[in-house]
């Protein structure tokens, strides 16, 4: 950094006068990220967005090129452009924000003039697949709450992506928690390319200087008899499943505060008698659902709320009659003791305890001692709106929660978050109740207290929170614990895990000058960095990454960068050893003109599936964490609005695609083009195909099929669970979907993924057989089966590969849903009355013959068709007579 006129603030070409403070640890820090791929770790509230701001303006005083920043919200990404350019002397129209919310065409139009751009991750992933943009250009990428970066999170791809395009590649990842233990910081390293760790502590002069105590006070909160009553009834039930799991030999215990990893270890070994085709390995998976789903009842009537709990009940009972309901959900439902447990919760009109206690703060706080402003932090969105309507008759509150709608919640817009923001910063109110969406990194002002309403199980997210307060004076943490409940347990947990991090932190910082010896080389095809690394480290003060350009060349030729093979070109890809090679068994050219002369007869065909009897297994419940599976972190998929890690990461940051977009035809180059429905970014495929050099992806909203791989062949592709959900029911059933691409298509093609076909559900081997047939024969549609994703690709581009390269036809995108014919019509009509599907809905029209027959026929009528009984032709009943509210 250049000296300053004023020794209080950081002089640079790129920056503001007089805007960044001098502080010298983030000197220290950005003078270290500038010159390898580094992993900086400091406490919430000490400027890590500062450090990378640094090391951007020399990158691109530098080198020149492009900085992408990626923050995990749309808050964040705004709130990091807004810093940026406040604090850089470049114009603001070239410090350009990428969030879904902009459009694919205008996104890529916008990222060839900036100089920086400031994105979600979701957005930047689907880009690059979509080959809308290009990374060979960007100097400085800078991952932010780096943590994420595990799993199926596009950081993961974004940093493999990057390493491999970019000219002159520089990573810095920031994250005040980047782990639980060192193997999860090392992995974050790994998955980021990230080569050396830089870590500031609060024990450290330079940072203790800019830091406050803050003192955590835990109060222990006991239940009323009212709440333990509804507690124990469901406990019972929990019990009694446990009772039913334990006489099929995958545990030893019923009790009912079982953990959630002793659950896991259960859900194992059902899953390895399913496997064996063992029928109760079904029967208890089902019953393992029934304790997931109680498990979570009992936590919100424990540590949340009664309120929380009556609306679970509520979407348990809504789930319940709904056609296709799980065993589960209806077995739950039905219990008596459960049943009791709703009662008691809709009679109970007093509050928790929590809310009482928490008010009480409140007062002593804002009011007594003069506060300002609170934060009341709180995992369940439900109890944050409780919260908030109960802390409104004595305070000036908001809540403040992440955009998706859940059942019986709405989300807030980005423009309702950042108005929120804003009237809180700006002292319009003096309460913000908050789920995990304002945990990571957002700007919130400094507050006098912040409250957990429960504690927090994972050492990252309790950090997180803490970092609210203490930054400019001392500051106060409470956290609120119910007494014998659930709170205990993670009262524990999370002590000794964020000793275990701060543990862990001491030790990588004590072991800074030996931890490129613990780092393997990140990705496969950063196979050549290492060289790349000691050619560069001369001393210049350019980053290692200076010789990369010989290595991108070296890797695009041969393919010897590459991971396993990965970017090698098909030339390599394809050597046969001798064996028949794909142009042998290629059609010839007359009989190719003579199929396509003879045209396509779709039939009218439907194969039924009627008597499949088949019992869904619901484990929705149970272990889904934050895979977000995708978007990613293990847990109660319900618990914890971990839950609302989609509310705290947005993480289905809207792609901003409309629907039903045509694509275009694919250029000149030498490169097999496929292009993918943006709703595959689900599943590996594209991400892995857009990796290799040979290949380019396009990202469409594809009103017919999930991939075109020419003018005529277009793929339908399922999972073996997908394909049974169509065949059975679903908004558009497995006909209506393949006749549309029969009639958009002369070579529709369906791949059904996976293994099991005739086992992963109880349906009857005959139906599926008979779905099997009418594909074929009734809609000449080609089926064809694959092991599993990466299969699925490799298929996917052998197919693209004949066609554009044997045959030289183009890519065309012509495919629209056909109008339903009159009978699909009447079908659609009668499926939504009660939810009750396609292939019911056939049934009743060809018993009462028209739609008015079927919306004036007796009850009794109704229970004569065959799968209607007496709960579903009351329901079409209910909803056919009853008066509109």
């Amino acid at each position: 950094m250049a000296a300053s006129d004023d020794p209080a603030y950081v002089d640079h070409p790129l920056l503001s006068p007089s805007f960044i403070e001098r502080r010298r640890y983030q000197l220290e820090l950005a003078t270290a990220a500038r010159n390898t791929h580094t992993l900086v770790c400091l406490p919430t509230g000490l400027g890590k967005t500062t450090v990378s701001l640094l090391v951007t303006a020399d990158r691109l005083d530098e080198h020149g090129g492009t900085a992408l920043f990626l923050a995990p919200t749309k808050p964040l990404v705004q709130q990091h452009a807004e810093f940026y350019r406040e604090a850089l002397e470049i114009p603001n129209e070239e410090i350009v924000v990428f969030t879904g919310e902009i459009r694919p065409e205008d996104r890529a139009a916008a990222w060839d003039d900036a100089r920086i751009v400031v994105a979600t991750p979701q957005v930047v992933e689907n880009d690059l697949v979509g080959s809308r943009i290009s990374l060979a250009e960007v100097t400085h990428l800078t991952f932010d709450e780096c943590h994420r970066a595990s799993g199926d999170y596009a950081y993961v791809y974004i940093a493999e992506r990057y390493h491999q395009d970019a000219e002159n590649p520089l990573v810095t990842g920031m994250s005040a928690s980047p782990g639980g233990d060192k193997e999860a910081i090392l992995a974050v390293c790994q998955n980021l390319g990230i080569r050396e760790v830089e870590v500031m502590t609060d024990e450290d002069a330079d940072v203790e200087a800019y830091t406050h105590d803050t003192s955590v006070e835990w109060e222990r909160i006991e239940l009323p008899d009212e709440i333990l009553q509804i507690r124990d009834a469901l406990n019972e039930v929990i019990k009694d499943r446990l009772q039913k799991l334990k006489s099929l030999g995958v545990t030893n215990t019923t009790q009912p505060d079982i953990s959630q990893k002793q659950l896991n270890r259960m859900r194992g070994k059902l899953q390895e008698l399913m496997n064996a085709d063992k029928s109760e390995g079904y029967k208890g998976m089902s019953t393992h659902a029934e304790v997931m789903k109680l498990r979570r009842a009992v936590e919100l009537v424990e540590t949340q709320s009664v309120e929380s709990v009556r609306r679970y009940f509520e979407r348990q009972r809504n789930a319940a009659r709904s056609s296709g309901a799980s065993k589960a959900s209806q077995r739950l439902v039905a219990e008596p003791k459960v049943r009791e447990a709703m009662r008691l919760a809709e009679s109970f009109d007093g509050t928790h305890p929590k809310f009482s206690r928490a008010r009480i703060l409140l007062a002593q706080t804002l009011g007594i001692e003069g506060g300002e402003r609170v934060i009341v932090f709180t995992e369940s969105r439900d109890t944050a709106e409780a919260v908030t309507e109960f802390l409104s008759a004595s305070f000036d509150v908001r809540r403040f929660v992440g955009q998706g709608d859940k059942e019986s919640s709405e989300g807030m817009t980005q423009t309702e978050q950042q108005e929120t923001l804003d009237a809180f910063r700006a002292g319009e109110f003096e309460v913000l109740v908050s789920t995990s969406v304002a945990e990571e990194g957002l700007d919130v002002p400094e507050v006098d207290l912040v409250l957990f309403f429960e504690p927090v199980p994972t050492a990252i997210r309790s950090i997180q929170r803490k970092g609210r307060t203490g930054r400019q004076a001392e500051g106060r943490v409470v956290v609120l614990l119910a007494e014998d409940t659930r709170d205990e347990a993670y009262f524990w947990i999370s002590r000794r895990r964020e000793k275990e991090m701060e543990s862990e932190l001491r030790e990588l910082k004590s072991l800074a000058g030996d931890i490129e010896s613990e780092l393997d080389p990140p990705q496969g095809s950063l196979g050549a960095y290492e060289d790349e690394a000691d050619a560069g480290a001369t001393g210049t003060g350019a980053s290692p990454a200076s010789a990369s350009d010989d290595t991108v060349g070296e890797s695009s030729g041969s393919g010897s960068g590459s991971a396993d093979g990965a970017t090698a070109a098909s030339g390599d890809r394809e050597a046969t050893n001798g064996q028949a090679g794909l142009t042998d068994f290629a059609a010839t050219d007359e009989e190719i003109e003579r199929a396509e002369g003879e045209g396509i007869e779709t039939g009218e065909g439907h194969a039924r599936a009627d008597d499949t009897d088949g019992d869904d297994i619901d484990g929705s419940d149970g272990n889904g964490g934050e895979t977000v599976g995708n978007t990613e972190t293990a847990g109660n998929t319900e618990t914890a609005e971990t839950t609302e890690s989609t509310d705290s990461t947005n993480t289905a940051d809207s792609t901003g695609e409309p629907d039903g977009v045509v694509a275009t035809a694919g250029d000149d180059s030498e490169e097999t083009e496929i292009v993918v429905d943006q709703r595959e970014l689900e599943a590996s495929i594209a991400k892995d195909l857009s990796k290799r050099d040979d290949v380019r992806t396009r990202l469409e909203t594809l009103a017919v099929g999930d991939y075109v791989l020419s003018d005529r062949v277009a793929v339908e592709r399922k999972s073996i669970a997908d394909f049974l959900d169509t065949l059975l029911e679903g908004e558009r059933s497995l006909f209506e979907q393949i006749g549309d691409l029969a009639r958009a298509y002369a070579r529709p093609v369906m791949i059904i993924e996976g293994e099991g076909l005739y086992e992963e559900r109880n349906v009857h081997p005959g139906a599926i057989r008979g779905a099997l047939a009418s594909l074929a024969v009734d809609f000449d549609v080609s089926v064809l089966r694959t092991v599993d994703e990466n299969d699925t690709g490799e298929l996917l581009l052998t197919i693209a590969e004949r066609e554009q390269t044997e045959r030289d036809r183009t890519v065309s995108v012509h495919g629209e849903k056909s109008a339903k014919t009159l009978s699909e019509q009447q079908e659609y009509v009668v499926s939504a009355i009660a939810d009750i599907g396609p292939v019911t809905a056939q049934s009743l029209l060809r018993e009462f013959g028209t739609v008015e027959g079927v919306m004036t026929a007796r009850e009794a009528d109704l229970r004569e068709v065959d799968g209607i009984g007496e709960v579903t032709a009351g329901r079409i009943r209910e909803v056919v007579g009853s008066d509109y509210q």
